[in-house]
């Protein structure tokens, strides 16, 4: 197996991070401010958030290179031959919460982790993926979202994309709740075969896929009116986005556990949400179609159009 190459890939990260962040200040013509950190145990990483943007409520694309010489508990509590090692973490994480409720959320992470030891070989694995969360459905455009994920995925054999969209569809799923966070897309880790050059460029394509996956969707719908009836239904499934994360999110536990930048692991959380008791919807409604049309799982990768 060929020996990793740290510093290649922290390139290809920060270069990852820089292209998003023009591409979607582009689109908005609101600029990122970036916050530079440095974390006290080792390493430190950019954040970069769009706040208040004429599409963009907030966005945030983060870049972070953490190290040290213990791992936390989330790290080893599946992985106990991890214990004892030093280890080094680096990612690209974004998340963006849209203005308009037509316009979906979406989410991107994608990361390395290496753990050493003296006189035992390097331990590392990539992981990350996108999904994408819509608070109202449209075909065309979870179509388009899975197409591309697909294609992205292809080169490296055929059955990566439905390995990794199951994966995902599993992973985002809020047990309390029972049901989805969203329509999915990819979700991947502990990828380190068949050598580093294959899982570093198939990491590399996902990551490169997002803003073709998204920027079209937000094109086309970030124009649409909508009433307070939309916007209450958006604030309310934010709510199951924030709870994901505070609960389930892998990356949100190991930041904490890690002494990560609190201010840059929960950037995630969107800047308005709503808790309503027991809220259900209406039926026959648009809001209703949500749930029985869009989070569930299909193969969107499969369909087309007209079906």
């Amino acid at each position: 197996m060929s020996q990793p190459d740290i510093a290649c890939v922290k390139d290809y990260l920060l270069s990852l991070q820089d292209r998003i962040c023009r591409e979607l200040e582009i689109l908005d013509g609101v600029k990122f401010v970036e916050d530079q950190w440095d974390r006290e145990a080792g390493g430190g990483g950019r954040t970069r958030v769009l706040a208040n943007g004429q599409i963009i409520e907030k966005g945030g694309v983060n870049f972070s290179h953490v190290f040290g010489d213990k791992l936390p508990a989330s790290a080893t509590a599946h992985r106990p031959e991890l214990a004892g090692r030093n280890f080094q973490a680096m990612g690209v994480s974004l998340v963006i919460h849209p203005r308009n409720p037509f316009v979906p959320t979406s989410h991107a992470n994608v990361r390395f982790f290496i753990a050493e030891k003296d006189g035992e070989a390097p331990v590392w694995w990539f992981g990350g993926g996108f999904d994408l969360t819509p608070y109202y459905g449209f075909d065309e455009d979870c179509i388009h979202w899975h197409k591309t994920a697909k294609a992205a995925c292809d080169p490296f054999g055929t059955d990566i994309y439905p390995k990794f969209k199951t994966w995902c569809d599993e992973y985002f799923y809020l047990r309390h709740r029972g049901e989805p966070r969203g329509v999915g897309g990819l979700f991947f880790d502990d990828l380190n075969e068949p050598d580093f050059e294959t899982s570093f460029a198939l990491m590399s394509a996902i990551g490169d896929a997002y803003l073709e996956a998204y920027v079209p969707i937000v094109k086309k719908r970030h124009h649409l009116p909508y009433s307070d009836v939309e916007r209450d239904f958006q604030l309310h499934r934010r709510g199951r986005y924030v709870e994901f994360n505070l609960v389930y999110d892998r990356g949100t536990l190991f930041g904490l556990q890690s002494g990560g930048r609190t201010e840059s692991i929960l950037m995630s959380l969107p800047p308005e949400v709503r808790w309503s008791y027991d809220w259900k919807p209406a039926h026959d409604t648009a809001e209703a179609n949500l749930y029985e049309r869009y989070l569930v799982p299909r193969n969107w990768a499969e369909e087309t159009e007209n079906d």
